[in-house]
């Protein structure tokens, strides 16, 4: 059945609505009847009828017999889509993600602090994605390991030292790693590797490398390999997975095991965070909305943040259970994405 719009509930089925909803996400129980009386000047028998026309339209739904109601996946997004009011960050709150953001260190350590930082501020999971920077060629080895295989050593401008094991091709003449290595680092150093990669194939185009077929041949493997690892290989950072381990997990222990299990394969995590790199502001992911979180019934609040170019870099956000305080919590991620992205260069 579609969600109707929220134009179409009445006063009185969207306050208590509303009321049903609110109460879900500050307590994670029930509503009943009885406690939505108090404030409402209406008979028990009056809200248990909106609370059932409110179920039928499949934004209720009663976990238990006479234990009240809670909000669908669907009422959910009705609520964070027509009736919800953010709650922008105080001042403290902005200083302290900012200070934090701002502190002296790498770009890396700023990352981690941010996760760790959401986790803090929102009761979840912070998870960042950090920018996929290819590295600048200072020097790239390739060293023999066995037949047909070559250990590519990336010696990049930062310092950092990484390897990857090379596939050779057949009957390679001696000298030919060698040589290779050579060119990459006299040639090609100072440029990232998709630089690197399209200026080799335009030297090999116009002739004006002096390389023979097969070190060519290595040249080129030995950019690919790195090339399609740095541009396909997400990092993801999540702090704060003892969060999701609060008085109410007790009562979920299931659903709470799913969910640090889906936590633990970061590269679906990545993927999902992914879809949000193309949103104009931030995305509310609810429940089954999403495939990876379906069985554990958990939501996601993922903001893309820039580079000072305006340049879409990664992804920051915040995991917990569909009671999150979205209110709160979207417009706190909004406000780090923001403030992240002042300090990526």
């Amino acid at each position: 059945m579609p969600t109707p719009p929220i134009t179409e509930l009445t006063s009185r089925a969207r306050e208590i609505f509303r009321l049903v909803v609110e109460g879900y996400l500050e307590n994670g129980t029930p509503m009943g009847s009885k406690a939505l009386t108090a404030g409402m000047g209406l008979s028990s028998a009056s809200i248990r009828s909106v609370l059932a026309d409110l179920e039928g339209l499949g934004l209720l739904a009663a976990p238990h017999t006479s234990a009240g109601r809670l909000p669908t996946e669907a009422g959910l997004r009705l609520f964070v889509d027509g009736i919800m009011q953010v709650a922008e960050p105080t001042a403290e709150e902005r200083a302290v993600i900012e200070q934090r953001i701002a502190a002296p260190g790498p770009v890396e350590a700023a990352l981690e602090a941010t996760s760790a930082l959401l986790s803090s501020l929102s009761s979840g999971a912070g998870v960042v994605m950090v920018p996929r920077r290819e590295p600048r060629l200072v020097h790239l080895q390739l060293v023999p390991l066995a037949p047909g295989r070559a250990l590519a050593v990336l010696v990049g401008e930062d310092g950092a030292v990484e390897n990857r094991v090379l596939d050779l091709p057949p009957d390679l003449p001696p000298g030919a790693l060698e040589e290779a290595s050579n060119y990459i680092s006299a040639h090609l150093g100072g440029r990232t590797l998709s630089e690197a990669g399209r200026a080799m194939r335009a030297a090999i185009a116009s002739g004006r490398t002096a390389l023979d077929a097969a070190s060519r041949d290595l040249v080129e493997r030995g950019l690919a390999v790195w090339t399609q690892d740095t541009l396909h290989r997400p990092v993801l950072i999540v702090r704060g997975q003892a969060n999701l381990l609060d008085e109410t997990a007790i009562s979920d222990l299931e659903r709470v095991r799913s969910l640090l299990d889906d936590l633990e394969n970061k590269q679906s995590v990545a993927d999902l965070l992914d879809m949000a790199r193309e949103a104009e502001s931030t995305r509310i992911f609810i429940g089954s909305e999403n495939r990876l979180f379906a069985l554990s019934g958990s939501s996601v609040i993922a903001s893309p943040y820039r580079d000072r170019e305006g340049r879409v870099v990664g992804v920051v956000g915040v995991i917990g259970p569909t009671r999150l305080n979205y209110a709160r919590v979207v417009p706190m991620v909004d406000f780090t994405a923001r403030s992240l992205g002042k300090l990526i260069r």
